[in-house]
């Protein structure tokens, strides 16, 4: 149950790791231009994704509850989430 649980956890982690290097590249390109004192305007439009889906959050937690529910063993786990993460 404790292996399945840090699974769980390093997909949320993954998740989150992805999530906070959008933003960090997000506030990146909103910074002062430099010689010009004025900010760098994002183009309107729709916002950014942070890369994962609606439809891959809801893959990535189906999937953590069939390994969890020991549907899915370790192996067959760890193919499907990267099959999910890498889109």
């Amino acid at each position: 149950m404790a292996a399945r649980t840090a699974v769980v956890a390093g997909t949320a982690s993954a998740v989150s790791g992805r999530v906070s290097r959008h933003q960090a590249e997000k506030a990146a390109a909103q910074e002062t231009v430099p010689g010009t004192g004025a900010s760098a305007q994002a183009p309107s439009g729709p916002p950014a994704s942070s890369g994962l889906t609606d439809e891959a959050l809801t893959n990535l937690e189906r999937l953590g509850r069939l390994h969890e529910q020991g549907v899915l063993s370790d192996e067959e786990f760890a193919v499907q989430k990267d099959r999910i993460l890498r889109g």
